[in-house]
C-alpha cells in the first residue's frame, strides 16, 4: 500500500497547527499589503489582516508561487509515495490551475483535486481525504471519490458593509450608496465555481432567515438523497461572540447536525470585508 500525504492550502482555514495535529499539510496563501507580500498564518495574522484591511490599505490576493509549491512537494515526496493536493476552488482562484500543470511533471506521483470548494467545505474535503486514505485509496482514488463528489455543498453568506463588494467592482458606487441607505443586506452564494449574487433583503434577521431557508431548501432538495450525510458548517469574518450566536441559530433551526465552524478564509474576506457570516452544507464522504 502507498503512503499518501495530503496537502491543501489555508483558504480551507486549516491552520499550520492544526495541520501538524491532522498530519497535513498546509500551504499559506499570499497576500500583497501595500506591495509587501505575507503569508496568511505564518506572516500574517487573522487579526494583523483585519487591522490592515480596516486601515484601508492596499491588499491584493495571489496563488502560491511554482517554486513554493515544487519545494513543498519535494520536501513531501521524500518521505511519501503519493500526495493528494486539494486547492481551494478553480473558479475563485488560479491556484488549482497552476498546481495541475506543475503537477504533470511529476509522472501520477501527485494528484490535484479540482474540488471546487473554500472555507469549511474545503475542510471537510480534507477530513474526507484523511478518511479514504486511512482505508488504504490511493492517491488517484482518493481524487476520483472527492471530484465526484464537489458539488455536493452550498455556501450562503451574508456581508456587513457593500463597501468591499463596492471596491472590487462586485457592485457599482450608486448600489452600493442606496443599498448603505435602505440597511440591503446582499446574499451571496458559492456552489462550486463562484461568488454569486443570491438574494437582497433588509437588515441582518431577514439575511440571516434568508440563508437558513436556502440551506434547508438544498438539504430537502437537492440533497434530500444524501441528507443523513450532510454536515453543516459556518465560517464568519465577524467577532467571535457574534459568530457563537450565528452558530446557536444554526443549531436550534436544524438540531442534530454537525457543524464544522471557523473564520472565513482571508482570500474570501477581502472581497467582503469584516462582519460577515456564512453558513454551509455539505457532504461527508
Amino acid at each position: 500500500m502507498s503512503k499518501v500525504a495530503i496537502v491543501t492550502d489555508s483558504n480551507s482555514g486549516i491552520t499550520q497547527d492544526r495541520g501538524k495535529e491532522l498530519g497535513i499539510y498546509v500551504l499559506p496563501m499570499p497576500f500583497f499589503i501595500d506591495e509587501k507580500i505575507y503569508y496568511e498564518d505564518i506572516t500574517l495574522t487573522q487579526e494583523q489582516f483585519y487591522e490592515k484591511l480596516g486601515a484601508d490599505s492596499d491588499i491584493s490576493t495571489s496563488q502560491p508561487s511554482p517554486g513554493n509549491v515544487m519545494e513543498l512537494w519535494e520536501k513531501i515526496l521524500k518521505e511519501y509515495d503519493e500526495i493528494v493536493c486539494i486547492p481551494m476552488s478553480s473558479g475563485l482562484s488560479s491556484t488549482c490551475a497552476t498546481a495541475t500543470s506543475i503537477a504533470a511533471e511529476y509522472n501520477g506521483r501527485v494528484q490535484v483535486v479540482n474540488n471546487q470548494r473554500i472555507s469549511v467545505t474545503q475542510e471537510q474535503s480534507v477530513y474526507d481525504a484523511i478518511h479514504l486514505r486511512n482505508l488504504g485509496r490511493s492517491a488517484s482514488e482518493i481524487k476520483e471519490v472527492l471530484e465526484r463528489e464537489k458539488f455536493q455543498s452550498s455556501i450562503y453568506i451574508t456581508v456587513d458593509t457593500l463597501k468591499y463588494l463596492k471596491k472590487g467592482g462586485r457592485i457599482t458606487p450608486a448600489a452600493a450608496a442606496i443599498g448603505t441607505v435602505l440597511n440591503l443586506k446582499p446574499v451571496l452564494q458559492i456552489q462550486g465555481e463562484k461568488l454569486d449574487a443570491f438574494a437582497k433583503v433588509r437588515g441582518w434577521k431577514s439575511a440571516k432567515k434568508t440563508m437558513l431557508n436556502a440551506i434547508e431548501k438544498d438539504l430537502n432538495g437537492r440533497f434530500a438523497d444524501v441528507k443523513d450525510q450532510m454536515v453543516l458548517g459556518m465560517a464568519y469574518t465577524c467577532s467571535k461572540e457574534d459568530a457563537q450566536e450565528w452558530k446557536q441559530e444554526i443549531m436550534d433551526r436544524f438540531p442534530g447536525y454537525e457543524i464544522l465552524e471557523g473564520p472565513l478564509s482571508l482570500s474570501v474576506a477581502c472581497h467582503i470585508g469584516p462582519g460577515a457570516m456564512a453558513v454551509t452544507c455539505m457532504k461527508k464522504v
